[in-house]
């Protein structure tokens, strides 16, 4: 499904519970694949997985067909397995990036911000 489109990607970090933890401790388990079976049942695709150090316990960088529905659904479904304290942000190639400055620096002198004349 996803093989034939360009999908947005997505950054996601967050931390498990205690519980988690727990239960990791005592059946580890490589977490790549329940993952990416949840972004795939969403009609996404997780490219990557980390356990990290620091503010967070996790990131995940996944492509998805859009952020207000598919992430915040793929969020929704990781807090109630053990996570908790999840962000996601979009994540934009540097192609993109310079399309969104390139139209930004377009619109810019055309907008006004309120107060100012």
């Amino acid at each position: 499904m996803w093989e034939d489109q360009v999908m947005p990607t997505f950054i996601a970090q967050g931390c498990w519970t205690k519980d988690a933890v727990q239960g990791m401790t005592s059946n580890p388990e490589d977490r790549f694949g329940p993952v990416a079976e949840l972004f795939e049942s969403l009609g996404g695709r997780l490219l990557h997985w980390f356990m990290t150090t620091g503010e967070h316990d996790w990131l995940i960088i996944a492509e998805a067909p859009s952020h207000d529905v598919m992430m915040a659904a793929a969020a929704a479904s990781l807090a109630g397995g053990g996570t908790s304290d999840i962000k996601t942000c979009a994540a934009f190639t540097a192609p993109e990036a310079k399309a969104i400055f390139e139209n930004a620096g377009r619109v810019a002198t055309a907008f006004k911000s309120p107060g100012l004349r």
